[in-house]
C-alpha cells in the first residue's frame, strides 16, 4: 500500500479463535488510506492459517515474529511500515468502521498528539451472564475503557488508553527508541504497564495524549477469563510489571517495601469492610494480591543490588 496515513496492526500469540474477526473488521474500515499487518508472534495454534485467507488482498501484510513478547511484536510491525501513525488493535478485538478516520483526523488536528485511543467495550461470552463480584474497576482488567462521550486530553498516566484500542505517531515511538522489552506480555506472564510507561514519556517531553470515545472498539471477553484465580494471577503480574516500571524510572530501593505494605495493608482492610459487596471485596482483595507480587519483585531487586555493591 503507498504512502498509508495510517498501520493498523495486530500483534498475535496463539489467538486464532478471535483473530479473523480482528482482521475483518480491518478491512472494512472507512474513509482513510490504511495497510494492515499482522504480526505473528510466536504461535503455535493455526494462527497463520487463519490469516492466509485474507492476504489476497493487497491491504495486508503477514510477518512473523519469534521472540516473544508484546512489545518486540510492536516494534516489529512498525519496522515493517513507513506510517505516520501506528494503530494497534488487538486479536481478540473488533475495530468499528471509523476506528481509523477519528484516530488519523485527531493526530492530523493536533501535531503535539503523540499517543490516543478509545472507548473499549465488551463482548461477553455467548450465553454467560457476568458474574455479580466482576466491579466496573475489574471490568477495566477484561479491557473496558470509558472516559466518557467528549474527547479527554490525559495528563494523568493511570488514565492512559488501554492497549488493545492504541496508537502512536511514529515520530514519538523512533524519539523514545519504541516499546521497552521489559514491560509487556510475553506468552503466559501477564505483564504490563507498557502504555502507562508511553505516557509518561509522552507527557514529560511536552507531548499529549487523548481518549477519543469514537475510536470505539469491542473486546472479546474468553471464558476462562471469567474465573476468579484469573484476576488474581494478572494482579499479580501487574504488581510485577510496575516494580519493572519503577526500576526502569529509577525510583528502586527501600522504599518500595513502605509502598507497597501499606498498599497491602489497605487492600486486604478494605476487603473486608465491604465484605457486604462481593464486587467491592473481590476488586480490593485483587488489589492486594497484586502488592505481593509487587514486594516479590521489589525484595528481589534490592537483594540483587546488595549483592552487586559487595563486590
Amino acid at each position: 500500500m503507498p504512502n498509508p496515513q495510517i498501520a493498523a496492526i495486530i500483534c498475535t500469540h496463539n489467538r486464532d479463535r478471535y483473530l479473523g474477526d480482528a482482521i475483518t473488521s480491518l478491512l472494512a474500515q472507512e474513509g482513510v488510506n490504511y495497510e494492515v499487518l499482522i504480526v505473528d508472534n510466536g504461535s503455535t495454534d493455526s494462527t497463520k492459517e487463519v490469516v492466509e485467507p485474507f492476504l489476497s488482498n493487497s491491504q495486508i501484510r503477514y510477518v512473523y515474529e519469534p521472540i516473544l513478547g508484546l512489545s518486540v511484536a510492536r516494534n516489529r510491525g512498525a519496522t515493517e511500515t513507513s506510517a505516520p501513525i501506528l494503530a494497534y488493535l488487538d486479536d481478540d478485538a473488533v475495530a468499528s468502521p471509523g476506528w481509523l478516520k477519528v484516530l488519523v483526523d485527531a493526530y492530523d488536528r493536533n501535531e503535539k498528539l503523540a499517543i490516543a485511543g478509545g472507548k473499549v467495550t465488551l463482548i461477553w461470552p455467548d450465553n454467560i451472564t457476568p458474574p455479580t463480584w466482576i466491579s466496573e474497576g475489574l471490568a477495566g482488567c477484561l479491557g473496558a475503557y470509558d472516559l466518557g462521550e467528549n474527547t479527554v486530553s490525559i495528563t494523568n498516566p493511570q488514565l492512559t488508553p488501554r492497549g488493545l484500542n492504541y496508537s502512536l505517531r511514529r515520530s514519538f515511538l523512533e524519539k523514545i527508541g519504541g516499546f521497552d522489552a521489559n514491560l509487556g506480555r510475553v506468552g503466559k506472564k501477564l505483564l504490563s504497564n507498557e502504555e502507562l510507561f508511553m505516557t509518561e514519556l509522552a507527557l514529560n517531553q511536552g507531548w499529549e495524549v487523548a481518549y477519543l470515545p469514537d475510536a470505539l472498539v469491542a473486546h472479546n471477553v474468553a471464558p476462562e477469563r471469567l474465573q476468579r484465580s484469573w484476576f488474581l494471577r494478572r494482579s499479580w503480574w501487574q504488581g510485577v510489571s510496575e516494580c519493572y516500571r519503577e526500576e526502569i524510572a529509577g525510583r528502586t530501593g527501600i522504599s518500595q517495601l513502605g509502598r507497597g505494605g501499606e498498599r497491602l495493608i489497605r487492600g486486604l482492610y478494605k476487603s473486608l469492610k465491604y465484605i457486604a459487596n462481593p464486587a467491592q471485596s473481590f476488586d480490593n482483595l485483587v488489589y492486594a494480591y497484586g502488592q505481593i507480587g509487587y514486594l516479590k519483585e521489589a525484595i528481589q531487586l534490592l537483594l540483587k543490588s546488595s549483592q552487586s555493591s559487595k563486590k
